[in-house]
Order: structure tokens, then C-alpha cells, then sequence
């Protein structure tokens, strides 16, 4: 599994190992019932604390990502697209409102907006 740790980016690196996970598990790289490495190994490998690894599947397993099984390890769980799409649209819904609010600060009227969102969108998207 490569995960990529970013000791410049402001996010906490367990956020970063869960993000790049979920990502993993949602593309279909890591499939239902794969086994995750453990949490000493991953620790080990990326040379980081292994609370943090230990915080980031906690996390996983929490968000329905993940299953652990004391003494037999941790395997990506059957995904339900449906949260993964509530997720991102939360995530989306967080960006147009600091978008909108910059864009009121700077005059931008909605109808502005909207065909910003159309042209970053390729065109009409409808």
C-alpha cells in the first residue's frame, strides 16, 4: 500500500493516512476483504508514531471503511456509495459556501458565479 505522508501539509497525518486510504478502498485498489497492513507495520514503514496509525484506523472503522478483528488484523469493509456520496457532497457543499462568500465580497452576483461553475465544469453540465 503506498501512502504518501506530507510533514509540510497542514493537515494532521492521520487525516492524511485515512483520506489516502478511503481513496484507495472508493477507486477499487484496495478490494472488499483485503487485509490492511498492521498498524506497527505501517507505523514502521512511514516512521511515524504508532498511535497515529492506530488514530487513522480508528477512524476508518468508524466511518464504515474498515473492519479490525482483534489478533487477525484489519480488512477494507463493503462500501456503501451512498455515505461515500453524502461525504463528498458535505465536503462540496463546504467549498461553495466559502466560494460564494468570497464572491459576495468581491461583487461577483450569483448569476457570475454560475457560469463560473460552468466554465470550471467543462460547460453546461445539466
Amino acid at each position: 500500500m503506498n501512502i504518501n505522508i506530507s510533514n509540510a501539509s497542514g493537515e494532521p497525518i492521520y487525516l492524511q493516512i485515512v483520506n489516502q486510504i478511503k481513496t484507495l478502498i472508493l477507486e477499487g485498489k484496495l478490494k472488499e476483504g483485503e487485509m490492511l497492513p498492521s498498524m506497527r507495520n505501517l507505523a514502521l514503514e512511514l516512521r511515524i508514531s504508532f498511535m497515529t496509525t492506530k488514530r487513522a484506523y480508528d477512524e476508518l472503522e468508524r466511518d464504515g471503511f474498515i473492519e479490525s478483528y482483534t489478533g487477525k488484523g484489519s480488512f477494507v469493509k463493503a462500501q456503501n456509495l451512498e455515505l461515500y456520496r453524502e461525504e463528498q457532497i458535505k465536503a462540496i457543499e463546504a467549498l461553495l459556501m466559502e466560494a460564494g462568500e468570497k464572491a459576495r465580497k468581491c461583487g461577483i452576483t450569483n448569476e457570475e458565479l454560475h457560469e463560473l461553475l460552468d466554465l470550471v465544469n467543462g460547460g453546461d453540465q445539466t
